[in-house]
């Protein structure tokens, strides 16, 4: 059967998480940590073990090629952590550092979990708007040497965000994408598909420094978490009871008056003993997501608040496309689903903004007053995965096929091919 009549598969493959699934579909079939439980026996055997005698070194090799291929990935590796197995993560800070783990969560990915020939299916797969042009190569070489696929198309992610269609409609694919996960948070600024990388900004506070911060609210107010359970219980409650306020000191106030309207209890089992233990939630729910405003409180390295560095990242871009950026500011990632996030975001960029112009309205002593520019801040619940929603909305697409590189180029030109993946029209 002829691979352009098959839908094709989307892998998005994040720093904390990696979103798997086919084209045409609202939503990934899979949501999987992006890890891999590596059985590293042989290696231990082999520092062991005499490797002059030969049938002890058949032995050993045997023992290899099964460890080789005893291995696995997201939920399945955490269960298994500890013992033979050793949990490598294949992807820090939105960057691939160990390409044989990739490889191998790959293969997972599609004959374990999504259980498709990949020889059969298009691929679609995504990639961080710092990435360099190598790593491109050595997505195209495992993707046409390893599993031999028809079509492969490497798309940014950001503008896959945009791409995703719930921001403003017609908006030609310009905007600014604000994407916050567990790895590196950028904002990135794309004009008519295309990133503007001298504006490009980098934002040092992911989604996992809130969980970091909330674990250590908890534990100096003393808490009693246990150790071996710790990030996953922060991460938990964060994603559970974490809100964005409006103004801090009014919620502490509220806190303080009303503690039993907004104080939470957290329930759960120590993993080894399986008592069960319980934590107050407090200040937390609102401090964790403040540090994207204040990070101060958290790191005295960087203050810039988030607000006040999409304005940078506007700002340096063409005066042309401006208006066009404030009109259309995109959250992605799961470090943005907090509630009411966008609606802070998009009050303090609007109050920058106006600032900006009432300043220079009475510096040069303006009689006219001029137009106000619009500020947008969009959100929709399908933020946690955009990237891989516009990815499964462009590669529906007919016009995807034909902007697809195939096996037979990747044969002729090499994986030079991969450097680039082209803008088509039915994108915008």
């Amino acid at each position: 059967m002829d691979p352009t009549c098959r839908p094709a598969v989307i892998f998005d493959n994040g720093t904390g998480y990696s979103k798997l699934g086919f084209a045409g579909n609202s939503e990934p079939s899979f949501i999987l940590p992006t890890v891999v439980g590596v059985n590293d026996s042989f290696l231990k055997n082999l520092r062991q073990t005499d490797s002059s005698d030969t049938a002890n070194w058949l032995a050993q090799y045997n023992a290899g090629v099964m460890a080789d291929l005893d291995f696995h990935i997201g939920d399945d590796a955490l269960s298994k952590s500890g013992g033979i197995y050793t949990i490598d993560r294949p992807i820090r800070y939105s960057q691939v550092e160990n390409w044989d783990t990739l490889e191998k969560f790959w293969q997972q990915s599609m004959y374990n979990y999504l259980r498709c020939d990949p020889e059969e299916h298009y691929f679609l797969l995504t990639d961080s708007p710092v990435t360099s042009p190598e790593s491109r190569e050595y997505m195209g070489e495992i993707m046409f040497e390893t599993f031999n696929v028809p079509g492969l198309y490497i798309a940014v992610q950001s503008m896959l965000t945009l791409a995703a269609g719930y921001s403003t409609p017609n908006s030609d694919m310009t905007g600014v994408v604000v994407d916050i996960g567990d790895g590196a948070p950028q904002v990135v600024p794309v004009v008519n598909g295309y990133v503007i990388g001298s504006s490009m900004k980098s934002f040092p506070i992911s989604g996992n420094d809130v969980t970091r911060f909330v674990l250590q609210l908890l534990q100096e107010r003393g808490e009693l978490i246990p150790p071996e359970d710790s990030m996953e219980t922060a991460r938990k409650i964060k994603e559970a009871y974490c809100y964005s306020c409006t103004d801090i000191v009014k919620e502490f106030e509220r806190h303080d008056k009303k503690p039993d309207k907004y104080i939470k209890l957290w329930s759960g089992r120590k993993p080894k003993t399986g008592v069960p233990y319980s934590v107050d939630v407090g200040y937390e729910r609102f401090l964790g997501p403040e540090i994207f405003f204040n990070p101060e409180i958290y790191c005295s390295d960087f203050i810039t608040p988030l607000p006040d560095l999409i304005d940078m990242c506007v700002q340096s871009s063409p005066i042309d496309t401006r208006r066009a950026l404030y009109k259309n500011i995109v959250l992605a990632g799961g470090g943005t689903i907090f509630k009411d996030f966008y609606k802070r975001l998009q009050n303090s960029v609007k109050k920058i903004v106006d600032d900006r112009i009432a300043a220079n309205t009475a510096r040069l002593g303006l009689d006219v007053k001029p137009q106000p520019v619009e500020v947008n801040v969009a959100s929709n619940p399908i933020q946690g995965y955009a990237a891989w929603f516009g990815g499964s909305v462009v590669a529906s697409l007919p016009e995807f096929y034909d902007s697809c590189h195939t096996k037979e180029e990747y044969e002729e030109y090499g994986a030079s091919i991969c450097r680039t993946s082209p803008i088509f029209k039915g994108m915008y």
